[in-house]
């Protein structure tokens, strides 16, 4: 067996800031360009930069742009939703801000030669938010009721067994080696006593416990003084505000009432001119224009690389995020550096004409009527959606935005595949499958319908392989694959512009749906 007791490093070795659906900031964006930011706004990369001591206790309000969908953590579907209750509950494992798995619940692990066995010790002393106990048992109940969740077709398809060694002592058993499996066990472990309450009451083991959830206006939380860290968290208390509109947000920034906000645009950024950080890093989110290749024009492979050459990629970044984002060419960040494969982002550059010889050649030489469904949750997914509107009149395609409420866009367009193309931000976790495992033909995720015998054989050799240097070739071919073949129309790793109150620090960022506020401090 191979022990390790403080860290795996999955290959993420250059991220900078966090990012199921990437549910994002709400509100209006549409006047940003390279030259809005303001000479009296200060932008730092990385990690607020408050000077002085830090001191325990306070209490600070994050605005956050939608609702939560779930207080069940095995059951939350949006990125904004994960990344509140991150606060509340901890896995076996759970990232740190550098990409690492470290231990959590768990104080060290040990995985087979083969990847087959993962061997979890559990911390000495650890309590959930109730005060009592964790457990073996409470180990295996968590584990098998998340994989129970997520079904057939999910990474825990090949868990053969849960088993309790001892009552320190948890072994999880894989039919086939995945080296990539211990990222899937950052899910939460919860008291088994407590399942007729994980929606009302719900009781983790993170650094802070449950006080209140008002639908539509707020999450409250406060410091659990019995943390298995003592050093953590600074804050007693945290309340996570519902705002729906950035604009609104930026008011109340200005007001006082909020002290975080993350996913501004250039614009926003400069109305914040005095009594704020701003910290800039990436969303970590793959945002694009999705394609449904089930829709008889997608269909055609030319058609698809059409659109890649019509649309203005440098274009949307400029006016968005002053040219702050990541333009990318596939369906994975460059935060996973070892895994990328930036070579994507050079297959389109924008060639209106060739578009309109594809189209041609495709028998679309008018091109045709094209509905964009756009969720309403990011109000620069809108405005993305609006410039690709205007590129795409200049090959003859004739698109117009349909504006969905997020829940209904999930349940028709995601889930039901009812769309012709759509443009919203995907995420993943640690696992640098997790960011292509929704492009399978037989995967339950594969919401575009795209189908590739190659992709699939590729995909397939790159997961069950637990030779790392095999692993990172063949997931760079995945991802040429899809780049190739024009899949759908990858766009950017968008720019996170984050206000934080300048009397705080501590704020860092995650390479996951994270905002931890355990290390969030008051300066004095």
């Amino acid at each position: 067996m191979k022990k390790r007791t403080n860290k795996i490093l999955l290959g993420v070795m250059t991220l900078v800031v966090t990012a199921a659906l990437c549910a994002c900031g709400g509100g209006k964006g549409d006047e940003s360009s390279a030259e809005s930011s303001s000479s009296e706004t200060t932008i730092t990369e990385a990690e607020s930069t408050a000077e002085g001591t830090a001191v325990k206790g306070g209490e600070v309000t994050v605005g956050i742009a939608q609702d939560l969908d779930s207080l069940d953590p095995h059951k939350m579907v949006y990125a904004g939703t994960k990344e509140v209750l991150f606060n509340v509950f901890e896995g076996l494992v759970k990232p740190d801000k550098s990409g690492d798995l470290v231990p959590a619940v768990a104080s060290e692990y040990e995985v087979s030669e083969d990847a087959k066995v993962y061997t979890f010790t559990l911390r000495d002393g650890i309590t959930f938010h109730d005060g009592s106990a964790v457990t073996a048992e409470d180990v295996k109940y968590s584990i098998e009721r998340y994989a129970e969740i997520q079904g057939e077709g999910s990474a825990f398809s090949i868990m053969d067994s849960v088993e309790i060694v001892d009552e320190k002592t948890v072994q999880v058993n894989l039919s086939e080696g995945n080296s990539e499996f211990l990222a899937n066990l950052t899910l939460a472990i919860l008291p088994q006593s407590n399942e007729a309450n994980f929606e009302t009451n719900p009781i983790g083991t993170g650094p802070f416990k449950f006080v209140s959830f008002t639908a539509g206006q707020s999450f409250v939380v406060e410091a659990y003084d019995g943390y298995w860290n003592p050093e953590l968290p600074y804050l007693d208390k945290v309340t996570f505000k519902i705002v729906t509109d950035t604009d609104t947000a930026v008011t109340e920034l200005q007001a006082g009432t909020l002290d975080v906000w993350q996913y501004l645009t250039d614009d926003q950024v400069a109305a914040l001119t005095s009594g704020f950080n701003i910290l800039q890093g990436n969303v970590n989110y793959v945002q694009a224009l999705f394609l449904n290749n089930a829709y008889e024009p997608f269909q055609d492979v030319r058609v698809r690389q059409a659109m890649n050459y019509a649309i203005d990629k440098d274009q949307i970044n400029e006016f968005l995020f002053g040219g702050k984002s990541h333009i990318i060419g596939t369906n994975m960040i460059p935060a996973f550096s070892k895994y990328y494969n930036e070579e994507t982002e050079n297959v389109y550059t924008r060639d209106v004409e060739k578009a309109k010889e594809l189209l041609a050649e495709a028998g679309y030489p008018d091109g045709f009527d094209l509905v964009i469904r756009v969720p309403d949750n990011y109000k620069p997914h809108e405005s993305t959606a609006e410039i690709i509107v205007e590129n795409l009149k200049e090959v003859g395609i004739n698109a117009t935005i349909q504006l969905d409420e997020f829940s209904l866009w999930v349940e028709e367009a995601y889930t039901g595949r009812d769309f012709q193309a759509t443009v919203v931000a995907v995420d993943g976790t640690l696992s640098p499958s997790s960011w292509l495992e929704k492009n399978p033909s037989d995967a339950a995720k594969n919401f575009t319908n795209y189908n590739n015998a190659e992709f699939d054989e590729t995909y397939a050799a790159a997961l069950a392989t637990v030779d790392d240097d095999e692993k990172v070739e063949l997931y760079k071919k995945c991802q040429m694959i899809l780049a190739e073949d024009a899949a759908s129309v990858y766009i950017q790793d968008a720019a996170n512009l984050v206000a934080v109150n300048e009397k705080l620090d501590g704020y860092v960022f995650y390479p996951c749906a994270a905002q931890d506020m355990s290390g969030v401090h008051f300066v004095e």
